[in-house]
Parts: C-alpha cells; sequence; structure tokens
C-alpha cells in the first residue's frame, strides 16, 4: 500500500473509528490486557520519603546545566515550599525500555533508526539494563531486560513486521510497559521507557486500558517518558492527520493518549530529527539521561490522606540570573499514601 492509499485507509478508519471512540466504554471486562486497579489507588507513596528524578537545560540551547547544589533549588508542593532533605548527582544506573512502534501508514524504524539505536546503545554502562518491546494493535514484549547489549541489537532483528493497516496503540503500549518496569534489575536506578514512533498522539484502542489509567500506572512505575520520532515528509503528513483528528475528538471527550504530555509529566524529552541527524539525537537523549538530579523531601503536609499534590521545582533567582532562562524537567506531583502510618 503507497501513501497515498494508506492516508485514504487512515481517513476511513477515522471516518468509522472517531463515533465509536465517542460511545466506547471506560472500561471493558474482556479486555486483552490485566485490568488496571481503580484510578483512585493508583500513584501512591508507601513510605513519607518523596524522590525526584530532574534535569536542568537552557531553554534555547537545550545545554544541559551541571554542578548546581542544594541551595541551588526550590521546591514546592501546592505553593507551600518544601525543605530538600536528600541530594545528589549520582551516575545511576539506568534501566530502559524501547518501545517500537510497527503500525501505521509509515514504519518509523528505518535502517537509519536501526543503526542509531545500535549506537545509542554503544554509550550505555555496563550496569544499563534495556529492555525491548514493539507495539501495534498490541503491546508484545521482545526481550527482558538484558545488561547484554549483544542480546538486545539481535532482539532488534526480530521485531514484527511493519503493519501499515494496524493502529498506534499508545494507550496498550505505555500500560504495558510500565507494568514491566516493575521487572526491573536496578530498583535505585533510573527508569526510562522511549517510545520510537513517527506520531505524537493516538485514540485509545477498545478494549484495553484508558488513558487516565494509562497515566497513573507510567506514574506509579516512576518512568520518565522520551520519544524518538525520526522526521520525513510522509511521517510529517501521517502525524498531522492523526494529531488533528485526535485534538478534535478531544473537543468532544473521545479518548486519547499524547506522548508529549506523558513526557511532560514526567520530566521526560521528546527528540526529532531527519536520518542525517537520528545519531546525535539518540546519543544526545542518553546524555541527557545520565545528568539527572535526585531530589527528596519529607511533606509538610502530613495527611495521610491519598489525595494528589502538585509538584514546582525550580531554580533559585541566582542561578536563572547566572545560567540564563533555564528549564527544569521533573515529575509534576504524586499520589500520597494514604491511611495510618505504620
Amino acid at each position: 500500500m503507497n501513501l497515498r492509499a494508506c492516508t485514504l485507509f487512515l481517513f476511513a478508519l477515522l471516518h468509522f473509528a472517531f463515533p465509536r471512540s465517542l460511545a466506547a466504554p471506560q472500561s471493558v471486562t474482556s479486555a486483552p490486557v490485566a485490568s488496571p486497579k481503580p484510578a483512585d489507588d493508583r500513584v501512591k507513596l508507601n513510605v513519607d520519603l518523596v524522590l525526584l528524578d530532574a534535569q536542568v537545560v537552557q531553554r534555547k540551547t537545550a545545554r544541559i546545566v551541571g554542578n548546581l547544589k542544594r541551595e541551588d533549588f526550590v521546591l514546592r508542593e501546592d505553593g507551600v515550599q518544601q525543605q530538600i532533605t536528600q541530594f545528589g548527582q549520582d551516575s545511576l544506573p539506568l534501566s530502559v525500555i524501547l518501545l517500537v512502534d510497527r503500525g501505521g501508514c509509515l514504519d518509523p524504524f528505518s535502517n537509519q533508526v536501526r543503526q542509531a539505536t545500535l549506537d545509542a546503545l554503544e554509550r550505555l554502562k555496563p550496569t544499563d539494563e534495556v529492555a525491548l518491546m514493539a507495539f501495534a494493535d498490541t503491546a508484545d514484549l521482545i526481550k527482558g531486560f538484558r545488561y547484554d547489549r549483544r542480546m538486545i541489537a539481535d532482539a532488534l532483528d526480530r521485531l514484527p513486521p511493519h503493519d501499515e493497516n494496524a493502529g498506534h496503540c499508545f494507550n496498550r503500549a505505555f500500560y504495558e510497559a510500565a507494568k514491566f518496569m516493575g521487572e526491573a534489575g536496578n530498583p535505585a536506578g533510573r527508569r526510562v521507557i522511549i517510545m520510537i514512533t513517527g506520531i505524537t498522539k493516538s485514540f485509545d484502542c477498545h478494549p484495553g486500558p484508558s488513558g487516565e489509567e494509562t497515566r497513573n500506572e507510567v506514574l506509579e512505575s516512576g518512568a520518565v517518558v522520551c520519544g524518538l520520532v525520526p522526521i520525513t515528509a510522509e511521517q510529517r503528513l501521517e502525524n498531522g492527520i492523526i494529531g488533528g483528528a485526535a485534538t478534535v475528538a478531544g473537543v468532544f471527550k473521545a479518548n486519547t493518549l499524547s506522548l508529549g504530555q506523558l513526557a511532560e509529566e514526567t520530566g521526560g524529552e521528546i527528540f526529532s530529527a531527519k536520518a542525517p541527524d537520528l545519531d546525535a539525537a539518540f546519543s544526545n537523549l542518553i546524555d541527557h539521561l545520565r545528568n539527572r538530579y535526585t531530589i527528596g523531601f519529607v511533606s509538610s503536609n502530613t495527611k495521610r490522606d491519598g489525595t494528589y499534590r502538585k509538584l514546582k521545582l525550580e531554580v533559585a533567582p541566582a542561578i536563572q540570573k547566572r545560567e540564563g532562562d533555564v528549564v527544569v524537567k521533573t515529575r509534576r506531583g504524586y499520589k500520597a499514601a494514604k491511611g495510618a502510618k505504620t
């Protein structure tokens, strides 16, 4: 199927899927994936210590700002300033899930993307572990967490073939990836889900977890969501069609999921690049994951009420003046523990 025919097919698919998505139930008992727990019981901390994984970059240049100290940060929870009790910029090991899109009109995993992925794997440290998953209409584990890069490289050769008639089921993909993150062998390391895809928004696939249930699963896993989007003229067209349709559908309360929103809420990044720049983009992504701060605090709000609490982490005014306009990337909130302290 050529791009023109695939685009026409996509329009037809959206024409029929759009009204169904509006009427689709929020939960389906016959879902092929494991039934998620109720959203109210998710993203809870079982201890009072809250840990943040943060990155500081210059807004215009994306240059990483390193060598900051504890007193260079200001942390607020629901508007109330908090005391930072733990701080470090250690080279923590990474637990990375590569999540490769195999659906849609175009295959985002070209030979150039594959080579950029292999090159990025070589930049990882021996203590870093990698798992490989593929998704389209379903999400499938290709290789579990491994420290041996050769095993992951071999697994890349066993990815399912691209299926231009399949969908981009972000909700199933991120939900299953977040669940599998519990198998990571680096409990104190940085957890990362890197999605390789040509689009940045998708409709929720039914039956399956809703976008909100997926979001909660990702937040509870503690993973940072990042994206690598290979840019071509054809990719721009498909992304524009699906993104536009998803935006309109959202006005009518249809369920959609955004890669950009997940990245923003977890403190991750999306790197978009043309073929000649893919290797540099992937390498920059890995470098950014390395240079992050670990910040811990115990909330001044001692209520264990299970409420969602908004976080805002900033650098002190003196750092803004010294470094210029900088942005802090970290998660934007957490759900407090509920019940008596044990």
